[in-house]
């Protein structure tokens, strides 16, 4: 009787080493697939704000082409009308001396 006791000890002890030696892998590898999703994760994440950035960067473009063009369309306007005053005031200035050379 003994005998069998010291016999299912030393059973119990082997399930109980080699239990832990499963829990010990299974930790491992539980750890590895953590790391794995987080690096998938990461570069998903990456991905993701490389992609928002490439559309934010062609939205702030877009709206440059805009105003640019809204800015040289103003200066166009401008220039015409600061062309259409000095037309005048050429005109003027002739008038003028003309009228200073026939009265001479």
């Amino acid at each position: 009787m003994a005998n069998e006791v010291i016999r299912q000890v030393a059973e119990m002890e082997e399930n109980a080493k080699k239990m832990l030696e499963n829990t010990a892998a299974e930790g491992k590898q539980q750890i590895l697939e953590a790391q794995r999703a987080a690096r998938q994760l990461l570069e998903t994440s990456r991905q993701e704000a490389e992609g928002e950035a490439r559309q934010m960067m062609a939205d702030a473009e877009r709206q440059a082409a805009v105003w640019t063009e809204e800015a040289l369309a103003s200066a166009r306007t401008e220039c015409e009308e600061m062309k259409a005053r000095a037309q005048d005031k050429l005109d003027q200035a002739a008038a003028f001396l003309m009228e200073k050379v026939v009265n001479i």
